[in-house]
């Protein structure tokens, strides 16, 4: 069950620094995956054509996960075209770094609508199949902030903090039916929106960025394992021991 060739994935957020690199990842694992982006259609293009140079099934769906129908809307397309979903890797997220005392209700609701609603639609909608058929994988992407606050703001911390609970209770409903939950929570990762203009390398005892590419490694482990459910996993060059 450690192979994944076959296998239908949706990816959101594929058109970002760690969505094209997960998206690589599950080309090279022979993943037959939609790729969904909000904007930068081109990014989702091109991980398009790299899955058909390699001979692996694949389309781009656009998609503003703000709005409550999208979630639904992409999981039916990928159906469609690929059959259904066993690999949904909820990567989408939304960050506006802003101090608490200006954000307001209109960030905090498009924050939470991206981060946290969305996610679950998603999840709500693909785990009953998954758990039909015996065998599922959901993967959310979370961040350091969800345990130490960040730096972002407080409607950014609060959408990944909540997103652990959802997790945790959505994992312990369909654990015994080879259904997995887990979530990934990196912490500075270079050449992504996600990446605070004030965020410096000092601030991580390893000394440098994360890589796209060294989430998108634990991701795909992460998918491959069938053990391994209701977790979240830091990737945060040692900023948060625990």
């Amino acid at each position: 069950m450690t192979q994944l060739t076959g296998r239908v994935a949706l990816l959101t957020g594929a058109s970002g620094g760690i969505g094209q690199a997960i998206g690589r990842r599950l080309i090279a694992a022979g993943v037959r995956t939609a790729f969904t982006y909000g904007t930068r259609s081109e990014h989702a293009d091109d991980l398009v054509a790299r899955a058909r140079a390699a001979g692996v099934d694949a389309i781009a769906l656009p998609g503003d996960l703000a709005d409550p129908q999208v979630p639904v809307a992409l999981l039916r397309a990928t159906a469609d075209a690929l059959g259904p979903v066993d690999l949904l890797i909820s990567n989408a997220g939304y960050a506006i770094q802003q101090e608490y005392t200006a954000v307001d209700a209109v960030t905090w609701d498009r924050t939470m609508a991206v981060n946290l609603r969305a996610p679950f639609l998603l999840a709500q909608q693909a785990l009953p199949g998954m758990a039909a058929r015996g065998y599922g994988r959901v993967l959310f992407m979370s961040s350091i902030a969800a345990f130490t606050g960040g730096i972002v703001g407080p409607h950014y911390a609060a959408s990944k903090a909540a997103l652990h609970g959802m997790l945790h209770f959505l994992a312990a409903r369909v654990a015994s039916h080879g259904v997995t939950v887990n979530a990934l929570a990196p912490a500075l990762i270079e050449d992504t929106a996600m990446l605070p203009v004030t965020a410096s390398p000092s601030h991580l005892p390893v000394g440098r960025f994360g890589r796209p590419e060294e989430v998108a490694d634990l991701a795909l482990a992460v998918l491959r394992n069938g053990y391994l459910t209701s977790q979240v996993l830091s990737l945060d060059g040692g900023a948060y021991p625990r």
